[in-house]
């Protein structure tokens, strides 16, 4: 097919921290050296910040060097972090506060921000296009575009207009345009679609350690004014998940923001071992705990969503670089699992690939090379010393569990430093953890109560999710009996429980035989499945631009 096309200097896919950070600052070079570099992101949600879950606390320290009057321009950064509970749940009803001695020195929030990050991109899109930035939101990178020598050239945005088995709708099919640019960078955010291929296709990976993920969960809620204490941050470990063994480990937080709201949240690390285990259930139960249902009672939920996590940091990095691009941001896996932070590091690794393209174009190349020079200056940066620093906190959670481990990262992050002379390796990926249904034990989520807890579809209902439902399965099953003739005898078909937006069910028709349902309308495009999956025969594809979630201010 021939299609149109646009050329530019730069394409960037993913108009999050990463990707927004690198369009800004190679503007900013441009300017500074008096010369033009054009630049393209494509953002597969409708609007830009659509797609945008985090916490958030945010560490400004990004964002001071791109933009050092921030203040001055409206960045909406409003609450600052006033002061840090940290809990240990031991039961459904009672908690430990941890003294703050005891607490690692990465996870003290002074000089940080509650924010939505959502609202963040968002006004970060409006500097970039006031830069100079063409920003095309609704519109889903769905190729990586190669040329002969195996060298990338841009992307092709997804068809609109196609039906279920993938033939154009009349009247309404439009082709896909390819986006072509010398140099690609890739911000897709975690689980990147396109960077999972290049990955594999350039065997990134080959050094590193295996990448682990955390599933996280959260809600908006508007609470009671008497109960609002702004700034205020809650992170708890334990109940409902494990506090002594690391086979069903996570923490969550309340974070109180302004206008007398809390955003609740729970992450679950997706190397847990229950088969059983439903992490959106295990949340909803959490909120009944007295530390977090003091504030929450009373309230109203608001907003909700879900995201995958890159947390393997430093020692999951796969290389950086290939000829004609490079990964940024979660689709690189930057986030600092030690201070539940990615959003500064995602920022910093996007300004500094941007660094490295604007010094080669502006030295005259044509691009289609290695950006080795964005190697060089991340391994020279702060960002590599601070997960470098880091890069044993997940490993020895996933080792000896949140007490022994959380008791070796005290040590390495307030003795040492981060600077122990060995380095932690876990090497498991976290499907791999799943244990067999025989060896789990059940679990009875209590139903729930309409105030505190919910069920997933009107959770996803208010992540005000939509696709076209004409459109092929962005679900794709590399065999499709595995999942009633292996997950479902061997695992209990985990499927129907990982994911957190009723995607994925398991019918019994008249017959009395199963039958396994995709509700890809319900995806909230948190790719959990195409990481959880034990037989690893789902595979997460960008639908049409434009459909998932709207998220307002997550």
């Amino acid at each position: 097919m021939e299609r149109e096309y646009m050329e530019f200097d730069v394409v960037i896919v993913g108009a999050g921290p990463a990707g927004l950070s690198a369009a800004c600052r190679l503007k900013q070079k441009a300017a500074e050296a008096g010369k033009e570099i054009s630049v393209c992101v494509v953002e597969k949600g409708s609007e830009v910040g659509a797609h945008i879950l985090s916490g958030a606390v945010f560490e400004p320290r990004a964002l001071n060097e791109l933009f050092p009057d921030w203040k001055e321009l409206g960045a909406p950064l409003n609450t600052a972090v006033t002061r840090d509970d940290i809990y240990v749940l031991r039961s459904d009803s009672t908690a430990t506060k941890v003294p703050d001695l005891f607490v690692p020195k990465t996870m003290h929030n002074e000089g940080n921000y509650i924010i939505s990050l959502g609202n963040l991109c968002r006004w970060m899109a409006q500097q970039a296009e006031n830069l100079g930035v063409e920003i095309y939101p609704g519109f889903a990178a769905q190729e990586v575009l190669f040329d002969e020598n195996n060298v990338v050239r841009g992307i092709i945005t997804g068809d609109l207009g196609v039906d279920r088995e993938g033939n154009p709708k009349e009247g309404l099919y439009t082709p896909g345009m390819e986006l072509r640019g010398k140099y690609t960078l890739f911000a897709e955010g975690c689980r990147g679609h396109l960077g999972k291929q290049l990955i594999e296709r350039y065997k990134l990976d080959s050094e590193a350690d295996t990448q682990h993920y955390g599933i996280g969960l959260k809600e908006i809620w508007e609470i009671d004014p008497a109960k609002h204490q702004p700034g205020l941050v809650v992170h708890t470990a334990g109940w409902p998940l494990d506090i002594i063994s690391s086979e069903n480990t996570g923490g969550s937080f309340l974070y109180h923001l302004e206008n007398n709201q809390v955003v609740v949240g729970l992450i679950v690390d997706l190397s847990y071992s229950n088969t059983f285990l439903s992490p959106f259930d295990e949340f909803q139960r959490l909120k009944h705990h007295p530390v977090l249902k003091q504030y929450l009672e009373g309230g109203k939920r608001i907003s909700y969503g879900a995201r995958a996590i890159c947390k393997g940091g430093l020692n999951s990095l796969p290389k950086m670089v290939f000829d004609g691009g490079a990964l940024i941001g979660c689709d690189l896996g930057t986030l600092n699992f030690s201070k539940i932070k990615g959003s500064h590091t995602a920022m910093k690794s996007g300004m500094l690939a941007a660094e490295a393209v604007a010094d080669s174009l502006l030295g005259g190349s044509e691009g289609g090379d290695a950006l080795n020079t964005y190697v060089e200056a991340f391994k020279a940066s702060w960002l590599f010393d601070e997960l470098f620093a880091s890069r044993n906190f997940g490993p020895a959670l996933h080792k000896f569990g949140p007490i022994v481990g959380g008791g070796f990262n005290w040590l390495d992050q307030n003795i040492f430093g981060g600077k122990l002379p060995f380095t932690l390796h876990d090497t498991k990926p976290d499907y791999a953890c799943l244990k067999l249904a025989k060896d789990c034990k059940q679990i009875a989520y209590p139903k729930p109560d309409g105030k505190l807890s919910f069920d997933k579809l009107s959770s996803v209902f208010i992540s005000s999710t939509n696709h076209e439902e004409e459109q092929p399965c962005h679900l794709k099953l590399r065999d499709a009996s595995i999942p009633i003739n292996v997950n479902l005898p061997l695992y209990d078909e985990p499927a129907q429980r990982y994911c957190p937006a009723g995607v994925y069910e398991v019918i019994t028709q008249e017959s009395g035989e199963k039958r396994f349902q995709i509700n890809a309308q319900n995806c909230v495009h948190c790719k959990t499945c195409d990481i959880k999956d034990p037989s690893q025969n789902i595979t997460w594809v960008t639908p049409e631009g434009g459909g998932g979630p709207t998220y307002p201010n997550m």
